[in-house]
């Protein structure tokens, strides 16, 4: 079968990256030729008629000694394709991709079935053009539509009346829908009135193996005691508190962030690391310690020991869902702890056997091929 994949666009977020990487690659192992949508990125470029205030804005910013380019939109499309050299290597060598300008350039013949998520595909926050991610282009097609662990990325209700109304719409034409979290579940029930299942995330439908193999033949030697901190919204405390758990566990502390929108580095210090020497910290770590939802789902794949810090803003059901599931609830914190924490010992057989009951589960969805019974 002919599948297209609708998800949030690829960039530098590994979570992100890797969540396109493990569904595509799932689908081809069960058979079918495979391709993800993906619009162009366009150009940064602010309106002329909000440049005079934006710039103004921007030289107080830079006065008051908060560094911000005057001329952002304009340094961003200058500097993307050097900070994101690494992560699109990684897309161009391991992920099919079809890019397009519009949506109204895909035919109804072009696919069998278009797919939609994972990630936070459902919110407008990350995806303005919102009945896109119901396949509102695709709306009189005879195509199969799945959705796959997609996610509204929390637990309150962000659509606007109109969209509410437009995207139920959509949805009800669809095969067969599941989602990330089990506040999704409600959300779909409640505000569309549509029966949606609860599924993995697409990385953990993949096993520790298929991914110590993209990283088998990696340049860098790999490294014993460390512990590993990945963080999406970097603090003081944040990291202050890594350093302090690294020292007391006695392990060496590996850092890795997200600078590529830090102005304040020099370029170079800002090129996103490559996809694989993420995985390797995580694959080589002792403990980690995040903010990261994916680096969590790692942590959890390759069985280590880790703490997560909550991030309301990026979302929290997807936290709470996963880790409740597993019992693992007590390794999510809503802040940076003022002091250390002696964690139990996380029974790994218990986890990796629920992992691969509900690994089977969501495999089972996606082997349904839409077939499955709608409400």
């Amino acid at each position: 079968m002919n599948i297209g994949i609708l998800t949030l666009p690829l960039h530098v977020n590994y979570g992100g990256i890797l969540q396109a990487y493990a569904l595509q690659t799932v689908l081809r192992q069960m058979g079918h030729e495979v391709s993800l949508i993906e619009e162009r990125q366009k150009p940064a470029r602010l309106p002329w008629r909000h440049a005079p205030v934006q710039y103004g804005k921007r030289i107080v910013k830079n006065f008051l000694g908060r560094r911000c380019p005057v001329f952002y939109e304009q340094k961003v499309n200058r500097e993307r394709a050097v900070v994101r050299q690494h992560t699109e290597r990684f897309i161009d060598t391991y992920i099919r991709r079809r890019l397009i300008d519009d949506f109204r350039e895909i035919a109804a013949s072009d696919y069998e079935e278009i797919i939609v998520g994972s990630d936070q595909i459902w919110r407008p926050a990350y995806f303005p053009q919102i009945e896109h991610a119901y396949l509102d282009f695709a709306e009189n097609w005879d195509v199969r539509r799945v959705a796959y662990a997609a996610s509204f990325g929390t637990d309150v209700w962000e659509y606007t009346p109109e969209q509410t109304r437009r995207c139920g719409d959509l949805l009800k034409k669809f095969d067969a829908v599941s989602v990330r979290e089990s506040s999704g579940v409600a959300l779909c029930k409640e505000r569309f009135g549509v029966r949606a299942g609860h599924v993995l995330d697409p990385t953990m439908l993949l096993s520790a193996a298929d991914y110590k193999r993209l990283i088998e033949n990696r340049n860098m030697p790999e490294r014993e005691g460390i512990l590993f901190s990945y963080f999406l919204d970097e603090t003081p405390e944040k990291k202050a508190w890594a350093g302090r758990m690294a020292k007391e566990k006695r392990l060496v502390p590996c850092y890795m962030g997200l600078n590529v929108e830090n102005f304040a580095l020099p370029l170079d210090k800002r090129i996103q690391p490559p996809v694989e020497q993420w995985i390797s910290g995580l694959y080589d770590a002792e403990f980690v310690v995040t903010d990261s939802f994916h680096a969590c789902v790692f942590s959890l794949i390759f069985n280590k020991p880790f703490v997560v810090i909550g991030n309301r803003g990026r979302g929290m059901p997807r936290f709470a869902s996963l880790l409740g599931k597993l019992g693992l609830i007590d390794r999510l914190w809503m802040g940076v702890p003022s002091c250390s924490y002696d964690f139990d010992e996380i029974d790994w057989r218990k986890i990796n056997d629920q992992i691969g009951y509900e690994r089977e589960v969501s495999k089972r969805f996606l082997e349904c091929q839409g077939l499955c019974e709608k409400e």
